[in-house]
């Protein structure tokens, strides 16, 4: 069998579009947690306050609040000397300090609980949680037993690991 011009581009094109329907077809979903204000500045919170996930999913934070810029800062060590509030085995992470409209991924693929803050509005209540798979995955890591490098009011703010599961995404009990 003779290969011509034609039938050569024909087999490179079908090639092309394989791969390309290869690639896409095992593409990472991305979730997005937006980073939100009030108008007047009064309250700032992550939308949503709570997520669930599964492992090996990408986390895309962006910043939606024209008024303010807002960093997604894990509790660990590695960052302000906080106590570790994710699964040992995890990277921690640090956005810096992202403007209107900047954003941020993080791919989580240790199973836990993930807690984060905006540095320069922890104490505003402007945390959030991410739930990484279920507490059936192996290497499960759940709540920090740490209560004393967070205040009450951040506590309070979370929402529950059961409630981030039964519902996929939680948002702030008051609405916005």
């Amino acid at each position: 069998m003779n290969c011509t011009r034609r039938h050569a581009l024909w087999l490179a094109g079908g090639t092309i579009a394989v791969c390309a329907v290869t690639r896409s077809s095992g593409a990472q979903t991305v979730t997005d947690v937006k980073m939100r204000g009030s108008a007047r500045g009064e309250k700032v919170w992550f939308d949503p306050l709570g997520l669930s996930v599964t492992p090996g999913s990408t986390v895309r934070f962006t910043n939606r609040d024209p008024g303010n810029s807002h960093t997604v800062t894990a509790y660990h060590p590695k960052y302000f000397d906080r106590k570790r509030r994710i699964p040992a085995g995890a990277e921690p992470w640090d956005s810096d300090f992202l403007l209107p409209d900047e954003y941020f991924e993080v791919t989580l693929t240790v199973p836990g609980v993930y807690d984060y803050y905006c540095l320069p509005h922890e104490m505003a209540a402007m945390v959030g949680r991410i739930v990484v798979g279920t507490p059936a995955d192996a290497g499960w890591e759940g709540l920090s037993e740490d209560q004393t490098d967070v205040s009450d009011q951040v506590l309070a703010a979370l929402p529950s690991v059961e409630d981030i599961i039964a519902n996929d995404a939680i948002t702030r009990k008051d609405g916005s």
